[in-house]
Parts: structure tokens; sequence; C-alpha cells
């Protein structure tokens, strides 16, 4: 996966198109890679979000969240592909994870190889988790926890209200939280 150094402040953005969208390389491919969960998908992805970015760069509203623009078009390229139309599935609202244990938490002091590698398959687990999610709950919990976006941030990237997105980002931690209680039971037997 690919890192920013520095990301600059997007909620105002003005500039090239290059000083804006170059930047946010790093992060816009780990994104379309956890969409897209192939490393080609995520690389053709990012390249036609960039094409289209580029295209239409002359109707960003300068002063506007360039961020945002850019991580929705990505995510509406992504909704409208092959691999976006699998893997998008239907949430129940009224589905119930009420009673779900939270997972326990570990406290690490020191790093060991031991610790180390329980940090790693901790970090395993969560991973084939989230790919379990469906796509709604994987890209809130993306743009939320690991892009640390804003909730106004998210709502402007995926088109929905800010009240969706934070009731998205309830429910996708908590079938999180159930997925890997479940997966933590079936470890212990």
């Amino acid at each position: 996966m690919y890192t920013d150094d520095a990301v600059p402040d997007y909620s105002s953005a003005t500039g090239s198109f290059e000083q804006l969208a170059m930047p946010l390389f790093a992060s816009l491919y780990n994104f379309a890679f956890w969409l897209a969960q192939d490393q080609a998908a995520a690389e053709d992805l990012v390249q036609e979000t960039y094409m289209k970015a580029l295209k239409g760069f002359s109707s960003f509203e300068q002063g506007s969240n360039f961020r945002a623009w850019i991580y929705r078009i990505l995510r509406n390229t992504f909704m409208t592909s092959q691999a976006g139309l699998k893997a998008s599935t239907f949430i129940s609202l009224d589905a119930g994870d009420e009673g779900a244990p939270a997972p326990e938490v570990t406290p690490r002091t020191a790093e060991t190889p031991e610790s180390l590698l329980l940090a790693h398959l901790e970090r395993q687990k969560i991973q084939q988790v989230l790919e379990q999610l469906p796509v709604a709950h994987r890209e809130v919990i993306l743009l939320c926890d690991m892009e640390e976006m804003s909730y106004h941030e998210i709502g402007l990237a995926l088109g929905i209200p800010i009240g969706t997105v934070m009731s998205r980002v309830s429910r996708a931690r908590r079938a999180m939280r159930k997925l890997l209680a479940a997966s933590n039971e079936g470890a212990a037997q």
C-alpha cells in the first residue's frame, strides 16, 4: 500500500489540478484497493478517476473541498464499474446487531517478537473482517478511520447526508465488532 507524506488541508482548496490531486494519489489508491480488493482493478480505478477529475476540473469550484470532490469521483467510478456493481449489496436498516460483545482490548507496553506477531495477526483479522462488510459499510469505515475524513467530508465524497454517514459508521463498526467476536469465538473452539 502507498502512503502520503504530508497532505494539505483540502477543506477550501485552490490551485492547479496537479497541486491538488497529486498529494492524494496514495490515499486514493488505498481507498480504491479496499473497494476493489484487487491491485490491478485499484490501479485502473485510480487512473480513471484522475482522467475524469482532470477532464472535469474546470467544473470544480475553487475554494470548495477538493479532497471530497475527487473521492466522490473515485467512488462513483467504482460503483458504476463491473467490480462495483458486483460488490454493492443492499444493507437492511432494520438489521439488529444489539447484544454483540465488544472485542477485548489488551494493552501493549513493550514490543517483543511475540507482541509484534500478535499485532500482525490482529491486523490480518481486522482486514478479513473489513473485506466481509458490504461496500457501503466498508467505504465509510475506510474514509472515517483510515483516511481520517470528517463526517462532513465523507458526506460530500459519498453524496449522502451527515446523519446517514454517522448511521453507517455506527452500523459498520457494530458489524465489525460482531464479526470480530464471532471470529474470536471460532478461534477459541
